[in-house]
Order: structure tokens, then sequence, then C-alpha cells
């Protein structure tokens, strides 16, 4: 028999609010070794830094590990969906790491983001990062590259539009869960840690629903993806590591770019491993995110 595996995730050391605009507040958290090299890491579209706990878990002994929840997901409350897209999670992110600053000090820092994530420091202008980690980025080439990226993005925000999003109870969301292809590969316990953190009660009372709606979650994936092509690796300010999923496996989210041809970019991909890779391979990728760490000499 199978041992049922729990995670649980760490009390933060410290946290502290962030005032994003005059609805909105995102809470950062502080975790991990504040001794350390500072990781800034956030989440994918629909998701919540703290099911990465499988991941960043592995690099609180060396590493301080600051946490947030972009706009209404995670531990945030949920707020209009007028602000909700890539404009503004950027310029939050420039408050966040300006918020970072000023409560925890300044320091070499590494930023580390997955998915829709991925695009928002490589579209600001902030030069607070000494190096950046991306976990399978949705970028894309103009050409056929592209066109098949944005189908692929259309299809994905159809169907988050019509998707269950509301649950009697936690158990059944994890029992719905066994259902969906992209958490095939995901190791013990991530599917029932992906109930705790990004489900909340209902307004109601009974049940659950999810702590980012639906429509939020296609709504950003539309925005997102007219800003796909516009990214331009060669402008890179920093080291920055690209970790994709494998490219020999059909993909479960959006079409995995081969950025093998990118020459100022660390490219590596996590083989067996799809869009969630640091939820199937969590301990491969703390170790890809060590290695590029030692390598640019950035202790």
């Amino acid at each position: 028999m199978t041992k049922e595996v729990v995670w649980e995730i760490s009390e933060p050391n410290s946290v502290c609010d962030v005032r994003l605009d005059d609805h909105a507040v995102t809470t950062v958290r502080q975790h991990g070794n504040p001794l350390g090299p500072r990781l800034v890491l956030s989440h994918g579209n629909g998701l919540a830094i703290d099911l990465y706990f499988p991941f960043w878990s592995l690099l609180a002994d060396d590493y301080e590990l600051i946490v947030y929840d972009i706009r209404n997901h995670g531990w945030n409350s949920v707020d209009g969906p007028n602000n909700h897209n890539i404009p503004t999670m950027i310029h939050d992110h420039d408050l966040v790491l300006d918020k970072i600053e000023r409560v925890y000090g300044s320091k070499l820092t590494v930023g580390i983001f997955h998915s829709l994530s991925t695009i928002i420091p490589l579209l600001s202008f902030t030069k607070a990062y000494s190096a950046l980690v991306l976990f399978d980025p949705p970028l894309c080439r103009p050409g056929a590259s592209q066109i098949e990226l944005h189908a692929a993005a259309e299809q994905l925000a159809e169907k988050a539009r019509v998707r269950g999003h509301r649950f009697k109870t936690r158990e059944e969301f994890t029992d719905f869960l066994n259902y969906i292809p992209t958490f095939a590969r995901v190791v013990p316990g991530v599917r029932e840690l992906m109930a705790q953190t990004t489900l909340r009660r209902s307004a109601g009372g009974e049940g659950y629903e999810l702590r980012c709606p639906r429509e939020y979650e296609a709504q950003l994936m539309d925005y997102a993806r007219s800003f796909f092509p516009l990214i331009d690796l060669d402008l890179l300010s920093c080291p920055t590591k690209i970790v994709g999923a494998d490219p020999t496996l059909p993909y479960s989210y959006l079409p995995t770019f081969d950025f093998s041809s990118v020459m100022n970019v660390d490219y590596d991909f996590i083989p067996e491993a799809t869009h969630l890779l640091q939820l199937e391979r969590p301990e491969e990728c703390a170790q890809v995110v060590r290695e590029f760490l030692d390598s640019n000499d950035l202790y």
C-alpha cells in the first residue's frame, strides 16, 4: 500500500502586505534562511505559490525565500476583473520588489517564476534581479510557433471558462484532479495540496470555490497571449536560466518552445516532465536552480 503524503506548508518567518492599488493588497511571506541569497518566487495562472512548496521547500536551508501570490490568487482577496491583466501585474511586481527591499534590505536577488508569471519580470524595467530562473515560459517566435501558441492559449481560455469551479468538499476537488491530464505526473500529495491552496470557502459558507475565479484565469490567458511574441530575450539584463518541459512529450498546457538556439539563455529541460515540472520533478528542478546559481557565482 502506498503511504499517503501530506504536505504541511511551513509557517513564514514573517509577512508584510503590499498595497497594489486602492482595492488590492498582496501578502509577501519570508521563508527559509534570512542570511542566504534571496530568491523571489511566484506562480502560474490559476495556481498559488504555496502549491509549489514541494519544490521551494528544498531550497529553504540555504536561501532566503520571498514568496507572493499574484493579484486575485492564493492568499489574496478577489478584486474586480478590470485590473486582472499583464500590464497591471507588471506594476504589481515592481511594487512588490520595492517593498521587499524596504522591509528586508537590499541584497543579491534571483527571480524564480513559472508559466505565465515568467513574462512579468521579462517585461518589467526593473534592474533588481541578479539572475532569473524561468520554468516553462510561454514564449514563441513570430510565424508558425506564434500561431500554434495563440491557438493553444485561446483553447485553454475557453476550457477555463467552463470548468468546474464549485465543490462540496476539498476531497471532491481532489478526485476531480485525478481526471485532469495536466496532473497525471505530479508527485504524491500535490492534488491534495492543490485543493488546500487554490480553494476557499464559498461566500455562502457551503462548500468551496476557486480562489482565482475561472473567468479571471481565462481573462489573463486572453491578455497574456498578446505579449508572448513581444519578449526579446536578446535584451536580458542578467543571467537567465530557462527550464522547459520535456519537448518530446505531448504538451499538457502550451507548446514547449525550443530555446537551444537562443545564445544568451542557459537552457535545459527536465526529462519526463510536463508543464507542472516543479510539481512533478521537484528535486531535479531545485538542483537545476542550485547549479545555475553556483555556475554564475551567485553566492
